[in-house]
């Protein structure tokens, strides 16, 4: 494939061209889409959100006032849907002469994004990437148990819709969210570190990648329009930031300056709340098992010739530390009330 990219060993004209590059931002109100959408303002791209008219109830709606917020930054707002038939998705890229699409959708919509690829390659040769919906594991290695296997199953039919179809494209596999990982809640970065006790799984020792939402953003936009990472698998494995469960109950110990009793997981646990299928809370307990008990993302090197390590692209770039993630979260007790347990399961240690 002919790059449409200028060389890569000549940073000026490659400038100039990220300086260019229209950047179309689809599930912007999302936890992560929130974070890649301020990075492309903070980068000086020219910035497009994809919204639906009237995209909330009302203009106090939170939604509705995180897009506000982006557009009196500059962003440009484009009414519309991922739902949309394809021919006018194809009509809003080419009138909007888009460059990158990333796309952050939810869960419910993973396979709305295969009209949008379809749009894409319709589109021409314009679009020079795409970088669909994961922000997670490499789904085509992680293998959880349902209801979690489903969401991966979806987001293979994606890559592979956007390989068949010759689509340049960036998978993002950024693991786990700098935040205590809470097996039954859909976004545990909302939510402060235990107060009462830790929830452990399995023995705790197992490690995972964390990375904050802000590193999220930043690189990904940084990799959305680098040569270096066309066609390829991006995995983010900050060392600063590969902790067991054992060792961030540790940590968060040294904050709140107390020690908490621990309360053990089991694998057999985590399996029956997945077994239960309650969404979201049943994809989250299968995923944590996933992690924290089969060590998805730990059980293989990123060695292979369609995949990168983001540390090896740009080894000059800082992660915020869970440390300090940890130091922000403590700072939030002093105007919240004490966080009642969730129930716990049993094997208090």
């Amino acid at each position: 494939m002919t790059s449409v990219f200028p060389p890569p060993n000549n940073p000026i004209l490659r400038q100039a061209d990220d300086a260019r590059n229209k950047v179309l931002i689809i599930g912007a109100t999302g936890f992560i889409g929130r974070f890649i959408i301020q990075a492309s303002l903070d980068s000086g791209l020219p910035t497009y959100i994809l919204s639906r008219r009237p995209a909330f109830d009302g203009d106090d709606h939170p939604k509705a006032q995180a897009i506000k917020a982006f557009q009196d930054q500059g962003a440009i707002i484009l009414h519309g849907s991922i739902n949309d038939d394809q021919a006018l998705l194809e009509k809003m890229l080419k009138e909007n002469e888009i460059d990158i699409v990333i796309s952050v959708v939810g869960g419910g919509n993973l396979l709305d994004q295969l009209t949008l690829i379809r749009a894409i390659k319709t589109a021409g040769t314009k679009i020079k990437r795409f970088l669909p919906s994961e922000f997670g594991h490499d789904v085509d290695r992680a293998d959880p148990v349902e209801p979690g296997l489903r969401m991966y199953k979806e987001k293979r039919k994606v890559r592979r819709l956007t390989e068949e179809l010759g689509i340049p494209y960036t998978y993002i596999c950024c693991n786990s969210i700098a935040s205590w990982p809470y097996y039954d809640n859909t976004h545990p970065s909302d939510v402060l570190p235990p107060l009462h006790h830790f929830q452990i799984y399995g023995d705790g020792n197992i490690k995972a990648y964390f990375v904050a939402g802000v590193d999220i953003g930043r690189l990904t936009i940084k990799a959305a329009s680098d040569v270096r990472t066309v066609n390829k698998t991006v995995h983010f494995r900050p060392k600063c930031n590969f902790l067991s469960m054992n060792e961030l109950a540790s940590l968060w110990e040294n904050k709140i300056g107390r020690t908490l009793p621990r309360v053990t997981v089991s694998e057999n646990d985590l399996l029956a709340a997945a077994q239960e299928n309650v969404i979201p809370q049943s994809i989250v307990a299968a995923f944590t098992h996933d992690i924290f008990i089969k060590g998805c993302q730990i059980n293989f090197s990123v060695d292979e010739p369609h995949e990168v390590e983001i540390s090896s692209l740009y080894p000059d770039e800082t992660f915020r530390t869970m440390d300090e993630c940890f130091d922000e979260f403590a700072a939030k007790i002093e105007d919240k009330c004490p966080i009642e347990a969730s129930p716990v399961m049993k094997n208090v240690t």
